[in-house]
């Protein structure tokens, strides 16, 4: 009898052990690349200032965080660690070009990118327009470092992980998960300097919310994105220099001689519909009728609305509702692909 029993005992963790194995095998994978920022942050115990971004590696992170490992197999990757404000265009190409690499495993099924909120908006409408995959890429961060009380950056990594494994968020384009909102990246801005809930997608809103580990969609982002553009930088090392000139009273005529002189496009920060003054709008005309092929491209200082084309001055481009550090991006990897400012002119309206 007790033989019978020890054998049962033994047919049962087998057993056992072979569910749980199964049930491991039946988690997607996610990979998560680390970059740095405040979610990596760390500082006095319990302070939510005075602390250094870019500190802990992903695993750490990945280890911060209960239950994270129920939701999805999780391969973490270290990119780079820093603030986000010394992200540069190379880190980016970096960055989509290992996505688009990684998305070729069919066992892969998202993405989340670790991030500084600072410039985070920045990275995600970029890998917005050059990711060539359909599965989930969830860009992340925190408004408070890991040693923080009450860290957001836990919760947020969480979340992240769990949209990027739903089927629900594939074909969605590359989002942001940030204090249970997902938003799109092309629309998400970041709204306040100290807040948790620090990102907004302006006028419309977010995609829908994250409970616990489950999305809710209520809208998506209809402009193409990802493998619906034509931007591909897998052959890049860096982009087009575009610089932005921010437009206020009284702006002198050498800041547009400045930026004119010094990058391949401007983008011009400009009040109301990507307003300026007449002495500005001359400047601009006589240059480009005077055959200088810099690019202008007029975008608003605030953060909703649309900036449309002025018939009185074909020299600029219209923005559309992309903010002056988006339209940026946008203008860079245009003029990967051309220097025709009608083309581009199309591409701002599409993209």
């Amino acid at each position: 009898m007790k033989k019978l029993l020890a054998l049962l005992c033994v047919a049962a963790m087998l057993f056992t052990g072979s569910v749980i194995a199964a049930a491991d095998e039946e988690l997607p994978t996610v990979v998560i690349l680390g970059t740095g920022g405040t979610i990596a942050g760390t500082g006095e115990a319990g302070k939510t200032t005075g602390y250094s971004a870019g500190e802990l590696d992903i695993q750490s992170l990945i280890d911060g965080v209960p239950g994270i490992e129920k939701l999805a197999k999780l391969q973490g990757e270290q990119v780079l660690n820093t603030a986000s404000d010394n992200v540069t265009d190379k880190d980016w190409i970096v960055l989509a070009n290992r996505i688009n690499e990684l998305a070729k495993d069919p066992k892969i099924a998202g993405f989340v990118i670790t991030h500084g909120t600072d410039t985070l908006e920045e990275t995600a409408y970029f890998l917005d327009l050059t990711v060539k995959t359909d599965k989930p890429v969830i860009c992340v961060g925190a408004m408070r470092p890991a040693t923080a009380t009450s860290a957001d950056g836990p919760l947020n990594l969480y979340q992240s992980v769990a949209l990027a494994r739903s089927p629900e968020a594939v074909g969605q384009g590359v989002m942001v998960v940030f204090s249970d909102g997902i938003f799109s990246a092309r629309q998400v801005t970041k709204i306040t300097t100290y807040r948790t809930n620090a990102f907004d997608g302006k006028d419309f809103g977010a995609l829908g919310y994250m409970v616990d580990d489950k999305p809710y969609f209520y809208t998506k982002d209809v402009r193409p994105h990802t493998t619906a553009t034509p931007f591909d930088v897998s052959g890049l090392e860096e982009l087009p220099k575009v610089g932005v000139a921010y437009f206020h009273i009284d702006a002198e005529q050498e800041i547009i001689d400045m930026f004119m002189d010094r990058y391949d496009g401007v983008i011009v920060a400009g009040a109301g519909n990507g307003s300026m003054s007449t002495l500005w709008h001359n400047r601009i005309k006589e240059r480009v009728d005077g055959g200088d092929s810099t690019i202008v491209v007029r975008a608003g200082r605030m953060d909703n609305g649309i900036v449309t084309e002025y018939a009185t001055n074909p020299q600029t481009i219209a923005g559309n509702n992309l903010n002056p550090q988006k339209a940026r991006i946008l203008l860079q990897l245009c003029l990967t692909l051309t220097h025709d400012r009608e083309v581009i002119r199309d591409y701002f309206a599409k993209y």
